[in-house]
């Protein structure tokens, strides 16, 4: 039995690992990734050389000489009137500040020669308010109130200690918790509907061909279900581990080198526990600490491990609905209507999974990652922010179980529906199938 659905397992494998496709998009997805992390620091270090001077034309002559230069621009106040100005061609831009600018009543007018851009907008903007806003609070004639405003400036960092843990993790952060979670949700979601598909689909194409009637005079249907739900299930297992190493290769190598010396020192002394934090925005502390968990080999590792298993889990409990529901139907229009019994606990683990990375120790997470047909997505949500390991193993135990309930079913529905055609059975019918012997 096991040498019969080790070849079904084989071919179905070999099948679809060697297609173009498989190898283009298990190539292709981790190198975007990688592109999307170079690019935008690549352009950034491009746009900060190219240096643009506005020239401003200031009638109330108090705000030009106090807007500062940046990298990208500098600021030239001018007394040359603005419809000589205008008549050049070789200049980056004009900025013109009317009278009532300072009013509130007449906006800021900038020239281009050519496109603006919104990070010359905003500076503009930010500095002129900065500005106005600090002209009209020394109208109130209050003595020190730049000093008083600054001394009642509250910028408060928080720092969660886990008690549940003996290492006591200061570091950890729960916005990319979240953001982990999220995207480990939406990436089982995406395997469990395109592999789960594509094993109902493989048995619809073989059954309108006729090959199966040839192939289960050599082997028992189940033995065939089982090889076809292994073969591409082991597809869905290979390029996650190839999208898993390329990660932490990433972490390890292309991370440290994207990061500034300043920056990477500062998280060196934030995860040994010797930053000075009261020295920091709270901003600036959460962003070290989402850097410092994104950057720990050991914590994607975990998380890489768990998401393994949740997605042999979930991938084989879906896999054997699906592979009832392609044997009963003839084509993929009649099984479209069946499938609804997939995509909508799926859809609904998806939702619940928002819930559950927002808010990982609720009684809505717990029980709608320990239910199978939420789990696998649901408890991946939670994993990231460090839940109790019994409940990780609970969710599994039960999910295993499920999974062997589940192939039973299927098997018996399999068996029977290969050898019908012309008729789309109903559920009560398939139900009937189950009770067989």
């Amino acid at each position: 039995m096991a040498s019969k659905i080790g070849l079904i397992t084989s071919r179905e494998y070999m099948t679809r690992v060697t297609k173009k496709s498989f190898i283009l998009t298990t190539i292709i997805t981790p190198l975007a990734m990688i592109a999307l992390m170079i690019i935008p620091v690549v352009l950034m270090n491009l746009a900060d050389d190219d240096s643009r001077t506005i020239l401003v034309v200031d009638d109330t002559g108090i705000i030009a000489p106090s807007l500062s230069n940046t990298k990208e621009f500098s600021y030239v106040s001018v007394d040359e009137p603005l419809d000589s100005l205008l008549a050049r061609d070789n200049i980056d831009g004009i900025l013109a500040i009317n009278d009532s600018v300072i009013a509130g009543t007449a906006p800021l007018r900038l020239y281009s020669n050519g496109a603006t851009s919104i990070s010359l907008e905003g500076n503009i903007v930010n500095q002129v308010n900065n500005l106005i806003e600090e002209r009209r609070l020394k109208e109130y004639d209050i003595a020190d109130l730049d000093k008083i405003l600054e001394a009642v400036k509250s910028d408060v960092s928080i720092t969660t200690i886990r008690t549940d843990r003996k290492d006591g993790d200061e570091n950890a952060s729960a916005f990319v918790s979240y953001g982990v979670g999220v995207l480990l949700t939406f990436i089982l979601y995406m395997f469990l509907l395109l592999y789960g598909q594509m094993v109902m689909t493989s048995i619809i194409e073989e059954k309108n061909n006729r090959v199966l009637e040839i192939v289960v005079s050599s082997i028992k249907p189940t033995q065939l279900m089982l090889g076809k739900i292994m073969g591409i299930g082991l597809v869905a297992l290979t390029q996650i581990v190839l999208w898993c190493g390329l990660l932490t290769l990433m972490s390890t190598l292309v991370f440290p080198m994207l990061m500034p010396a300043e920056s990477m020192a500062e998280l060196q002394q934030l995860q040994a526990g010797s930053l000075d934090i009261t020295a920091y925005d709270s901003d600036d502390i959460e962003v070290l600490r989402a850097l410092g968990m994104l950057g720990n080999v050991g914590y994607l590792l975990s998380i890489m491990g768990w998401m393994t298993l949740f997605l042999i889990g979930g991938f084989l409990f879906y896999s054997a609905i699906n592979a009832a529901i392609g044997s009963a139907v003839d084509n993929i229009q009649d099984a479209s209507q069946l499938q609804t019994l997939v995509v909508l606990p799926i859809i609904i683990g998806l939702v619940c999974s928002m819930t559950a990375a927002a808010s990982p120790n609720s009684s809505l997470a717990f029980w709608m990652s320990i239910i199978p047909i939420t789990s696998p997505m649901v408890m991946m949500a939670r994993i990231p922010a460090g839940i109790p390991t019994w409940e990780i193993l609970l969710s599994l135990a039960i999910l295993v179980v499920s999974i062997y309930a589940m192939i039973w079913m299927a098997a018996k529905i399999y068996r029977v529906g290969i050898f019908m055609y012309g008729k789309k059975p109903t559920i009560k019918e398939m139900l009937k199938w189950i009770r067989y012997k």
